[in-house]
């Protein structure tokens, strides 16, 4: 199966804003401190539990070989999605189980997008919103997102794999 977290299928009517496609390379910082000074949340939001973002903040890094500090994350990652392919045929066209979690109050996946995606899936998906979360849903509520995926995983083991999808619209109709 496939847990979809807080990763919108935007409506035709709300176009893709995600990141810069151009990539450019890690900049390298002179020490560790002034590396970690720059770890940001993208989107930017606020986050309470600040040892979990300084765990990822941490462990994101890594020494240059040139010296000094440098992020670990692939520059050019957003270089190798095909924005030609259009998100919702390749969400319906899913032969797996699927299930949706998102933050209640991500700016990603506000309550249009949602409704948009469980129309897309034809409405037979486990579509689970996260009390008190943003976007990044592990970082906001860890308990309750960890919760929700078990209880999500226990249920897959019991129930039916399949959903009809020749009832569901395509997205030029839903």
């Amino acid at each position: 199966g496939m847990v979809i977290v807080d990763s919108p299928v935007n409506p035709p009517e709300r176009p893709h804003r995600g990141p810069d496609r151009k990539g450019r390379p890690n900049r390298i910082y002179p020490d560790l401190a002034s590396a970690l000074s720059r770890f940001r949340l993208a989107p930017p939001q606020l986050c309470e539990n600040l040892y979990a973002v300084d765990y990822i903040a941490r462990w994101s890094l890594k020494k240059a070989d040139e010296g000094g500090w440098t992020w670990k994350f692939d520059p050019m990652i957003w270089t190798h999605f095909d924005p030609g392919k259009d998100p919702g045929e390749m969400l319906q066209a899913a032969r797996c189980r699927v299930a949706i979690i998102r933050g209640e109050n991500s700016s990603l996946m506000p309550d249009d997008v949602r409704e948009y995606m469980r129309k897309l899936l034809g409405y037979q998906v486990p579509f689970i919103s996260i009390p008190h979360a943003d976007h990044h849903v592990m970082l906001d509520q860890p308990i309750a997102f960890i919760a929700a995926l078990r209880t999500m995983l226990a249920e897959w083991n019991h129930s039916d794999p399949h959903r009809s999808v020749t009832e569901v619209p395509s997205p030029s109709q839903a």
